[in-house]
């Protein structure tokens, strides 16, 4: 039988979870409990042990590939992935990626992505233009999560900037991404937490996209206010949360997975909890 495509993978883990929790992977050896600290060789040991204890809890893990690269760590990213389509089969996997480049060096990406390392969706930079995105369509069903407005300060250097035509480039990117751009059904947008007025008008101009949305705890953002903004029946939201999960009770040797576990339990449950009723 045919795997379920990446929305489809998405929908049914957020039912069977109950979560819109995305927990990012972005191991840091340095923050490792115990004998592990500053243990490179422990990266998937550590993260594989956060999965275990949050895989009910999740609607989606999120490894970050410069986290694993810069540690020489390719191969324990390959396990990981394994790992957690072995435990939460079904559960889907973003590789957070955020490439960008055209013709056969974006092909080779995609590959990577999806062969390599069998994610269900990766994220990609959408600034070359339209057929920066069409090497990784060729994966049927896989998800292609491009950047629209980012949660860091300096993406209103070119995201909120206005154009000629009227309307902001991110805004842009969003009408492209709901229209031309998706002709297989497969993109999604990222939108930061910490702009919740633009989430909220990303939402407008694309209002059945996945919507992934960094940004609520070591950033910042308001996950109230996120739920809020993003919220519409039928259109998935994905918020993630790296290090205030990851590292909810590394500062000690015993209980880190445990403290990992509650911490996810407590934003899966304050994001549910703002999600209007209607």
């Amino acid at each position: 039988m045919a795997k379920p495509d990446f929305r489809a993978q998405l929908v049914a883990t957020q039912a069977t979870n109950g979560s819109m929790l995305c927990v990012g992977l972005d191991p840091e050896p340095a923050k490792f409990p115990g004998a592990w600290k500053d243990d490179p060789a422990r990266i998937f040991d550590f993260c594989a042990g956060i999965v275990d204890a949050t895989k009910d809890l999740v609607c989606a893990f999120k490894p970050q590939i410069a986290y694993f690269a810069a540690q020489r760590a390719e191969g324990q990213l390959e396990r990981l992935i394994a790992h957690i389509q072995t435990v939460a089969p079904g559960l889907p996997v973003i590789l957070d990626a955020k490439r960008g480049d055209i013709g056969s060096t974006a092909e080779q990406y995609a590959r990577e992505a999806f062969e390599r390392y069998r994610a269900d969706a990766v994220t990609l930079s959408p600034f070359m233009g339209g057929d920066s995105i069409e090497p990784y369509m060729r994966w049927t069903g896989k998800g292609l999560i491009l950047l629209c407005r980012t949660s860091n300060p300096g993406g209103s250097d070119l995201q909120a900037q206005r154009l000629q035509g009227g309307g902001l480039l991110y805004e842009h990117i969003a009408r492209l991404a709901a229209g031309e751009w998706n002709r297989g059904g497969q993109i999604g947008l990222v939108v930061g937490a910490t702009f919740p007025a633009e989430v909220a008008r990303v939402r407008e101009l694309a209002p059945t996209l996945p919507l992934l949305i960094p940004g609520i705890g070591a950033q910042g953002g308001d996950a109230e206010a996120t739920v809020r903004a993003a919220w519409r029946p039928g259109a998935p939201v994905i918020v993630s949360s790296s290090r205030a999960v990851l590292y909810a009770g590394t500062a000690s040797d015993d209980g880190w997975a445990d403290a990992a576990r509650r911490a996810a339990a407590s934003t899966r449950a304050q994001l549910l909890q703002a999600r209007p009723l209607a």
